[in-house]
């Protein structure tokens, strides 16, 4: 559901299919963990197929469709997806010999299992596959709370009707402070959307591209000075995370209106944040160290005049910084963007609250719900943000009867990066519960 793409994946979460690498002979020292790669991949690509997003013949063998054709497949999944929900994704791969394993899928309302076969091709072909083993799955609360709080870390999770004295559906460390990834560009959205409002800047108002960030998104690769509408630029910061749009429109607010808007909001306890970071000082702080010390033991005042010296050494360009590496969590805990479920709650609702719906369009371009938990919601609008050890998941939604709730989950773990797939299961677990 995360993609980590360069450096540091400050990225929106998605469902994306990512294309096929098989491992070769060479490119594994055992014929163990190369059957154990092609086995797991097999797996993704029949999760794939079962979203229509494969075909058969690419899959199968000419011996398992000859038995099994591809209209027959066909029928299995639908008679799958009406009985178990849609599909979410793998669960597990339980290599069982050579070629072979069990694989147990997870749909929205049960897992299935049963073994799988592959042939010794290149790429390998699966030629035995038996889904008869089924696990309803238990969506009440209480079993949910418990699969979230097995997960190593922190874990804080708010799903809520927007009114601040509704009854939650399901709460679990609601006013925890969680480091929040790419799902801090919430906030810019916002303030660019109360700046529009107020008539300080529009949509349509066109501005030079004079910015620069590392990946995500692709900005960073454009000419300087390219004009650019605002709109362009919110709709690449939330859809694809794009960090360089981000810092465009930090700059074009001023960093004093992005951190107005994190008070503003109420959220409860803005000093963990403040000053507000852009990507690119993120960036710079988490490659070095010795800035990063320097600037994490400092107060505000410190911090800012840190900052003002990292403006003028590196230039905001991104090739004068260390580029951090990101293979371990990485100062999660100090140098990063904070908030809790009940802070996103309260500013989901002043975007919700102003007139002009573009920035609602704007979060409902890429919804990462599908299925069941997507078809009970009128308007899905989402922001996420991932890194090692950093996982959010923010959703603004609107039932059938007109009214808005929110899902925010985060997860934190200092130690080790967190499994953006599990996450992803509880998360349609979680937005399959019923909501007054």
């Amino acid at each position: 559901m995360i993609k980590l793409i360069a450096a540091l994946a400050l990225t929106a979460a998605s469902t994306a299919f990512a294309p096929t690498v098989w491992a070769q002979d060479n490119a594994a020292p055992t014929d163990a963990q190369i059957a154990e790669t092609n086995l797991q991949q097999r797996a993704e690509d029949v999760v794939a197929f079962f979203k229509g997003a494969a075909e058969a013949e690419d899959l199968f063998s000419p011996a398992f469709l000859a038995s099994v054709p591809p209209a027959t497949l066909a029928t299995v999944n639908a008679q799958m997806t009406a009985r178990f929900g849609a599909v979410v994704g793998v669960d597990s791969v339980e290599v069982t010999g050579p070629g072979s394993a069990k694989l147990t899928l997870q749909f929205e309302n049960a897992l299935v299992a049963g073994p799988m076969r592959i042939t010794a091709d290149t790429p390998p072909l699966i030629d035995g596959l038996l889904l008869n083993e089924v696990t309803p799955l238990d969506v009440d609360k209480g079993s949910l709370e418990e699969d979230f709080k097995a997960l190593p870390g922190r874990v804080g999770v708010f799903f809520a009707p927007l009114a601040d004295d509704a009854t939650p559906t399901f709460a679990l460390d609601a006013a925890g402070q969680y480091a929040i990834g790419s799902a801090f560009k919430l906030y810019v959205l916002s303030a660019l959307a109360q700046a529009v409002d107020a008539g300080e800047h529009s949509w349509d108002e066109v501005v030079a591209l004079e910015t620069r960030s590392l990946p995500s998104g692709s900005l960073h690769t454009w000419p300087k000075g390219a004009p650019v509408t605002v709109h362009t630029l919110a709709t690449l910061m939330i859809s694809v995370s794009d960090n360089t749009a981000t810092d465009q429109l930090i700059a074009l607010l001023g960093r004093d209106r992005i951190e107005m808007e994190l008070r503003n909001s109420g959220h409860a306890m803005p000093s963990r944040t403040l000053p507000f970071l852009t990507t690119l000082e993120l960036f710079a702080l988490k490659g070095d160290p010795g800035l990063r010390q320097r600037y994490i033991s400092g107060d505000e005042a410190t911090r800012r005049v840190i900052l003002a010296e990292m403006g003028e050494r590196f230039g905001g360009d991104p090739a004068r910084i260390t580029v951090p590496t990101f293979t371990t969590p990485t100062a999660i805990d100090t140098a990063e963007w904070f908030a809790s479920g009940e802070d996103l709650r309260r500013l989901l609702q002043r975007i919700v609250d102003l007139e002009d719906g573009t920035a609602r369009d704007i979060l409902a371009v890429n919804p990462s719900l599908s299925g069941a938990a997507a078809d009970k919601w009128k308007y899905i609008g989402f922001k996420g943000g991932s890194e090692p050890g950093v996982l959010n998941l923010t959703w603004l939604l609107q039932d059938e009867a007109g009214a808005w709730h929110m899902a925010a989950i985060n997860w934190n773990d200092p130690a080790k990066p967190v499994d953006a797939r599990q996450m992803e299961m509880l998360a349609n677990r979680l937005l399959s519960l019923p909501h007054p």
